[in-house]
């Protein structure tokens, strides 16, 4: 987007608001003009936010997730299932889990999924810790794979379950399917064939 006509620190906001994951470049000339509408003490608030979230968020040194703390509150919490822990691709996957209040395990967050396409290989990503939490902890039973239903995500999964079964620990996949309130006649091959395999008796 051509930002000539926009004042220096206004053209530079909007080039730093579209890099953001998302963000094009309509979306970010309205996000500017909203932050310069913005009260300076609110526009202060945010900028200080987004700093103080910089420098005082990073990986816990167990599971990966990010937090303030060490150890994170789900690794630090006694009450947490340690014989089940779900391996995800990011703290955001975490956050959608938690939300749900129906898992009580550990997470472990890899930070990315296998892909040879992009240069990313297992030594990339959270994959060796996991191997070392797993032989240190004489209570887990069970890895679950929630990693995305994507190309890299199964081939992660398929990746960590060659790793993880020889230790005689249970390896499960979440099911994949047909959405609630999706319609059979948009869903793709892919989904469906994983609809099928995960059906379940009634």
């Amino acid at each position: 987007m051509n930002q000539k006509h926009f004042a220096r620190p206004l053209a530079k906001l909007i080039a730093e608001l579209s890099r953001l994951p998302g963000v094009g470049g309509k979306t970010a000339q309205r996000l500017a003009f909203h932050i310069l509408e913005m009260e300076e003490k609110e526009a202060l608030s945010l900028a200080g936010a987004i700093a103080d979230a910089k420098r005082n968020m990073r990986r816990c040194s167990e599971c990966g997730d990010l937090t303030d703390r060490e150890p994170c509150a789900v690794c630090a919490d006694a009450a947490r299932d340690r014989s089940v822990i779900c391996v995800v691709e990011s703290p955001r996957d975490v956050a959608a889990i938690e939300r749900l209040r129906e898992f009580n395990g550990l997470f472990h967050v890899l930070h990315g999924a296998i892909s040879p396409m992009d240069g990313i290989g297992p030594e990339d990503i959270n994959i060796k810790q996991l191997l070392v939490r797993l032989r240190s902890n004489d209570e887990a039973v069970e890895v679950i794979l929630a990693t995305n239903p994507t190309v890299e995500g199964e081939a992660t999964a398929m990746y960590i379950a060659r790793l993880v079964k020889p230790a005689g620990i249970k390896v499960t996949r979440i099911a994949h399917g047909v959405p609630v309130g999706g319609d059979l006649e948009y869903a793709d091959e892919v989904t469906l064939a994983r609809a099928m395999e995960g059906r379940r008796e009634l």
